[in-house]
């Protein structure tokens, strides 16, 4: 990035906090720490880059003398405040600051906290929003955004994304740099951007489903009467909680029921608003109509609540509540590789042969999104408002060099953390350390050193959840992924009872080998394609409609009976077109084939 001058007194300070460090600081995985954290206004000293390899695209280190708490308007985040823990620490280290993270998905959802501190003219200092829909311009047009042209043009680290770059001037009139996307990658478009789980399956209590006599299941609807099995097997956890096959929540709902719409995912579907679309543009739905595949994973569901077997929680319950029921073992099924797994297959359960795994299911066609060298929708930008622009640059460029990759661990990402204390260099190569072994095995327990700001491992993660490089992309240090789980050392080092014992029954070491060799994964190919801009009409329609379609959902889902269940639905479709669903729907399906058309041209291009 551009080289700027750094003050002689800065540096001076910095030499003598490095030295004064080195003398009182304890020893943690090979790096010195100190045993006080700075105060507010103190000149903070910056760490150095992980490997300290030449040519490996780390940002340039810099100090900087105001400690600053920085506002983060995160659309994606699902934590409101204060960074806490030990990704708080690597930021105070490294940027004398902390994070204050603003998100709407915990402040109610929707648009309501971004049309409020955007009509006050400052979302934040640091800004994570969708770039669809003309928002990103909306944004420049407002004077949200600050130019960061010419830091992204002199920027060594951004210069590796062209594409990505290339692709956020295309979406603002004056072809100048705003933001950078999220996700980009170095892989092709027609690459699963997954190379161990796929995110979209069936996830499954393995121990019960092998106990219940490892049924083939040829549908979706096969897993009902298979989890009502488990469940009357297993009516509650070891800590003596009810437990339930299924257990939902409302925080992601959007222009549907978010869960209502993971079996879509699992046949292949993408949605473009009130459009389910397959990704190789075969078949488009709307969401509302008899027999589209989200009306199939409303019956799903009330179904399950029929046969007692849908958690009665569901309606009132956030992320956290659900998350805290899976550590407990008190729910048997999770749409996503990255819930269930990663919170109960604890080092504990899966050495005693208890764990989540996924469970092929005949005729899914799993959608994976492919690699994205022109990142995804999501993008994140320095807030016009912001004190320090420049050093909110800097981060975001950190963010995005391979130190940063690696730091930014979310809770549910492979990113392995701060380099000395989970991971090592060792030959050339990356291995988790022994902390980090107990760190990655049961990151809900984990205790952090007092010096890392204690807390649990999980608890002190970025609460951006947001991931700048994909996680399969070649770390340039080291030549292999930057998630861990991809590590020729973890996948010799980590085996497990479960994990062996599903390797053994499907022939296979994971379940994108295994999907890959049985037919049931599709590839949507990552493109540049943006969803544009839609007039305020269609917008103000679309708001009342998805209103509408989510709460006649829920009580789709928690009828009392089949005849309930099919009248709501009359009177869901007849609501939403009085209001204009028709005009949406025609718009998104437009918008769904344009998606399509990208797609397919990626793939010609492979």
């Amino acid at each position: 990035m551009k080289k700027r001058s750094v003050k002689i007194v800065a540096l001076m300070l910095t030499l003598v906090m490095v030295f004064s460090l080195a003398g009182c600081g304890k020893k943690n995985g090979g790096k010195t720490v100190s045993n006080e954290s700075p105060t507010k206004g103190e000149t903070q000293a910056t760490a150095t880059p992980a490997g300290d390899k030449e040519n490996s695209g780390e940002t340039k280190e810099k100090t900087y003398d105001e400690f600053l708490t920085v506002d983060v308007f995160a659309t994606e985040a699902n934590y409101e405040g204060l960074q806490p823990g030990w990704f708080a620490k690597v930021v105070k280290d490294k940027f004398n600051m902390e994070l204050n993270i603003i998100s709407p998905n915990v402040s109610g959802g929707g648009d309501t906290l971004f049309t409020t501190r955007s009509a006050a003219g400052n979302l934040g200092d640091i800004i994570i929003v969708g770039s669809e829909n003309g928002r990103l311009q909306n944004c420049v047009t407002a004077g949200l955004l600050y130019d960061i042209t010419d830091l992204v043009n002199s920027s060594e680290v951004f210069s590796q994304y062209s594409l990505a770059v290339d692709k956020v001037k295309g979406l603002v009139s004056d072809g100048k740099v705003y933001a950078i996307p999220k996700q980009v990658s170095a892989q092709a478009a027609t690459e699963p951007s997954e190379t161990i789980d796929l995110a979209f399956g069936a996830f499954i209590r393995w121990d019960y489903y092998l106990e219940a006599g490892a049924p083939t299941l040829n549908t979706l609807e096969d897993l009902l009467p298979l989890m009502k099995q488990i469940q009357t097997a297993h009516p509650t956890t070891d800590s003596g909680k009810t437990a339930y096959a299924f257990s939902l929540f409302k925080d992601w709902d959007g222009n549907m029921m978010n869960l209502a719409q993971q079996p879509a995912r699992m046949y292949g579907y993408d949605e473009v608003g009130f459009v389910l679309h397959k990704a190789d543009g075969s078949d488009y739905d709307s969401v509302i109509d008899n027999d589209s595949i989200y009306v199939r994973g409303l019956k799903f569901f009330f179904d399950a609540n029929q046969q007692g077997i849908l958690d009665p929680e569901s309606t009132t319950q956030n992320w956290d509540t659900l998350w805290s029921k899976y550590v407990d073992g008190a729910v048997y099924f999770s749409p996503w590789s990255w819930q269930g797994q990663s919170a109960f297959n604890t080092p504990d359960n899966v050495n005693a042969g208890k764990g989540f795994k996924f469970v092929p299911i005949n005729d899914f066609e799993i959608l994976s999104t492919g690699a994205m060298p022109s990142g995804d929708k999501a993008v994140i930008a320095v807030g016009s408002k912001a004190k320090d622009p420049e050093r909110m640059f800097d981060f975001i460029e950190w963010l995005y060099s391979p130190e940063g990759i690696l730091a930014n661990c979310s809770p549910d990402s492979g990113a392995p953390g701060p380099e000395g204390l989970t991971w090592e260099y060792v030959d050339g190569k990356s291995r988790l350390t022994d902390f980090g072994k107990k760190v990655f095995s049961d990151p809900e327990n984990t205790i952090m050193p007092d010096e890392w700001n204690g807390g649990t491992w999980r608890d002190g993660t970025s609460a951006l959840n947001y991931r700048a490089v994909l996680e399969t992309d070649i770390n340039p240090n080291t030549g292999e992924a930057y998630g861990y789980k991809n590590w020729a050392s973890y996948i010799t080092e980590n085996s497990n009872p479960v994990d062996t014992s599903w390797q053994e029954h499907f022939k296979v070491n994971t379940m994108v080998e295994l999907v890959k060799s049985t037919g049931n994964l599709i590839v949507a190919p990552g493109t540049s394609f943006i969803n544009p801009e839609e007039a305020t009409e269609i917008t103000a329609l679309r708001n009342q409609c998805k209103e509408k379609i989510v709460d006649y959902s829920w009580r789709m889902c928690f009828a009392s009976n089949e005849e309930e269940f099919n009248k709501l639905l009359t009177e869901m479709q007849e609501t939403v077109k009085s209001l204009g669903y028709d005009d949406v729907l025609a718009y998104d399906m437009q918008v769904a084939k344009d998606k399509d058309a990208a797609r397919a041209a990626a793939r010609v291009a492979k």
